[in-house]
């Protein structure tokens, strides 16, 4: 795979879009890796956008155990973890929460549609067209 792709959104505690972003990531070799990188690069997204309170979700149990622990991580991957942990420490109030596969289906197809882009695309305030279908998915679901 030449490159990895990154979907995320933000939505405030009525559910509502308030930003996303459709990516494109450098090359990766593991899962957790991906997870990592993903998240490191949507935090950055939620600070640049000014955002102050986040609740990361994610379906990695390693990744989350990783971000969420004070412990030095000197694996391969504990630089991102680090950057993870900075930019979590920047923020007035975060949280972590594991969630099921499924239950990131926003982010999945965002992710999906940046594996066709030339470059990254960022809505703020807006639903981003191509996961109208999955945020109507959730929409039923709440």
């Amino acid at each position: 795979m030449e490159k990895s792709s990154i979907g995320a959104i933000i939505r405030n505690e009525r559910g509502e879009v308030m930003a996303s972003m459709s990516a494109i990531g450098p090359r990766i070799e593991t899962s957790e890796e991906a997870e990592l990188l993903a998240c490191r690069r949507s935090l950055e997204f939620a600070v640049d956008a000014s955002f102050t309170s986040i609740m990361i979700e994610a379906d990695n149990t390693n990744v989350m155990q990783a971000i969420s622990s004070s412990v030095a991580n000197y694996s391969f991957l504990g630089n991102v973890v680090d950057d993870i942990r900075h930019l979590m420490a920047s923020l007035q109030w975060v949280k972590t929460s594991k969630i099921r596969r499924g239950g990131n289906r926003v982010a999945h197809v965002l992710a999906q549609h940046a594996r066709n882009l030339e470059f990254d695309l960022y809505w703020l305030e807006d639903s981003p067209p191509p996961a109208l279908e999955a945020l109507y998915q959730d929409l039923l679901l709440l």
